[in-house]
């Protein structure tokens, strides 16, 4: 063989291997360029970051335009869980964070789950100080880097089950709403839930220059890129804080609800459920062991018994089953009934307590009577020569007073209540198998009649209107404008009952505090014209104590009901209680400091 044959038979196996190795690099290449974005990714947060600009949560006042809610810088701390050393330094990080090791490899693999490449959450919400004690070794942690963003101020210790508070946003949340991402914070309850989509505000990027250690190096083409953030809108409560602050203060020690409403606007001027807690408690990294204290508190102080406590309202709801017996022409103002120490049927008696008797519609009132109301409710029974028929008509009244409905508001959390109709007795004693004699008790505001709080304020507000109310609700304006509230809202809700009957109701709680045999003479406020109603609910255990009223006769500004567990006599706790904050709101200042500090004081036995 020639030499020239064998240079050229050496040619080939190199050219073809040269080719070969050649369509290996660039097959790497395109791996490398086009399908395995992880180069691409590295490369980029080696050379730019984006950095979520997060809004400010719009600011919160009340009705007197005093600070609420405003914002304060905090911090997240994020991880890209592909950037961080390999193998990872756990004892150094553990060390920065000043979290256990535990906890470190919880939330690595939290964030290794979510995504290897995309930044999530480390730690949350952190303060100016935890931040602090961080910062300065933030750059020997490859990976994990700073994320600022705002968290909530609170300017008063109250009002708690009206803010509500906001969370990191959940997975089933996510998926509901598209436009956010896992990394954002939304209303979980209260006013911050109900008014998300108007305090949110938008969110706007920073893109940034960062080095292989992740150290900002400065912004991207001086900003070009950048988007600014839009600040959540500010809103406006009909909430008066000093009423607020001094209802809770008063009901420190108890279980119950105060609701107090602006009879001609339907505003609610204070919203207290107790025990109440701090909404400071779910701020910092100390918020979920805050959450699982309240949570496991055999009191319930998560518990928002002001919407969502059903109670037997008592004999506040006397006044009902005196407007429909009224409207319905089976009693008149000057109507006597006799009371033997009570109702008695056949073999049934319902007790009441000692008064002088007969006792006409004021003066029944003034007393409570048991006895007046249940030969009421008899009369009523008696009026459709059918008790399902008469049953039915007496649920239409009461469903017109604001009651067995959801009232609509603006609220987190409302419940309907309950009134029975026929339906529900037939199913419990069989149908045409009752009569007015198995349900007397609801004249008297018992048997199987369910409110909440709310609904018994809204009682004393449409009785103070002389027969209607607007939507109670609990913010005045957006962005300074009430032209944002729901329309629905300033709408007048008549009941079926004449403004005529009105006045002889008013008239028996006028005297029920001034008169000299009314059952809430501790109520009486000098000076002013409290007109009111008290209860005094059986339970398994001690009573409830429970008092809705309003102020003054004439043109009256606040409308209020207080409901207290296991409080006793409504004359004894509800009623005082109702009558300082009804001073306190009207003269800003309470003069009755004796009747305060007794209130104050009292301490209550709580039974089931």
């Amino acid at each position: 063989m020639s030499k020239h044959d064998f240079y050229l038979n050496r040619k080939y196996p190199i050219l073809i291997l040269t080719m070969v190795m050649f369509f290996m690099i660039m097959g790497k290449l395109f791996y490398i360029q086009i399908i395995d974005q992880s180069y691409k990714l590295s490369a980029t947060n080696n050379a730019i970051r984006k950095i979520v600009q997060y809004p400010q949560r719009g600011w919160i006042y009340d009705r007197n335009d005093t600070l609420l809610i405003s914002n304060q810088i905090s911090h997240d701390i994020m991880v890209v869980p592909y950037l961080i050393d390999n193998p990872i330094d756990t004892l150094l990080l553990c060390d920065i964070f000043n979290i256990s090791k535990a906890d470190f490899q919880k939330k690595i693999e939290s964030a290794k789950k979510y995504s290897h490449y995309k930044p999530s959450v480390f730690l949350k919400s952190l303060t100016v100080e935890d931040f602090g004690n961080i910062q300065d070794k933030l750059h020997r942690a490859k990976g994990f880097y700073k994320q600022p963003r705002y968290i909530r101020s609170y300017h008063t210790s109250s009002g708690g089950h009206i803010f509500g508070y906001v969370g990191q946003i959940t997975n089933s949340l996510l998926a509901k709403y598209p436009d956010y991402s896992r990394n954002d914070l939304i209303g979980i309850t209260g006013l911050e839930k109900t008014y998300e989509k108007e305090l949110r505000g938008e969110k706007g990027v920073k893109r940034m220059i960062v080095d292989v250690f992740g150290i900002p190096q400065g912004s991207l083409e001086d900003g070009k890129y950048d988007t600014i953030p839009k600040n959540g809108k500010e809103i406006q409560l009909t909430i008066d804080l000093a009423l607020q602050e001094y209802g809770e203060k008063i009901m420190g020690n108890k279980r119950g609800s105060i609701v107090a409403i602006e009879p001609k606007t339907g505003e609610i001027l204070c919203l207290i459920s107790s025990p109440a807690y701090d909404p400071k408690m779910f701020l910092g990294n100390k918020r979920s062991a805050n959450f699982r204290s309240l949570y496991l508190n055999p009191a319930k102080p998560l518990w928002d018994r002001s919407t969502s406590g059903l109670y037997p309202p008592g004999s506040i709801f006397k006044l009902i089953n005196a407007l429909i017996g009224l409207q319905e022409n089976q009693i008149a103002p000057s109507t006597t009934f006799k009371c033997n120490n009570g109702w008695d049927y056949k073999d049934l008696h319902i007790a009441c307590h000692k008064h002088k008797s007969p006792l006409n519609l004021r003066q029944a009132i003034a007393q409570s009577c048991n006895a007046y109301f249940c030969s009421t409710f008899a009369n009523i029974m008696s009026a459709k020569k059918s008790s399902s028929k008469s049953l039915n008509n007496w649920e239409m009244y009461t469903k017109s007073l604001g009651l067995n409905k959801l009232l609509h508001n603006d609220l987190h959390q409302e419940k309907s209540g309950f009134i029975p109709n026929s339906n529900y007795y037939d199913k419990q004693y069989g149908e045409n198998r009752w009569s007015y004699s198995y349900i007397v008790s609801l004249g008297i505001g018992q048997d199987a009649i369910l409110m909440t709080p709310i609904q018994m304020a809204n009682l004393a507000t449409l009785i103070s209107n002389r027969g209607y109310y607007k939507t109670p609700h609990i913010v005045k304006a957006i962005d300074k404008s009430n032209k944002n509230i729901n329309p629905h809202f300033s709408e007048k809700i008549y009941s079926n009952i004449d403004s005529i009957y009105f006045e002889y109701v008013i008239y028996g709680m006028e005297t029920a505090i001034e008169g000299k045999d009314g059952t809430a003479q501790l109520a009486q406020i000098k000076g002013i014209t409290l007109c009111g109603k008290t209860g005094t609910v059986q339970n398994s255990g001690d009573d409830h104590s429970v008092f809705i009223g309003f102020a003054p006769k004439k043109n009256p500004e606040i409308a209020i009901a207080v409901f207290v567990e296991n409080g006793g006599w409504g004359g004894e706790t509800a009623a005082p209680i109702a009558s300082l904050c009804i001073e306190k709101y009207l003269t800003q200042e309470v003069n009755r400091k004796w009747l305060e500090t007794e209130i104050i004081e009292k301490k209550i036995e709580y039974t089931k």
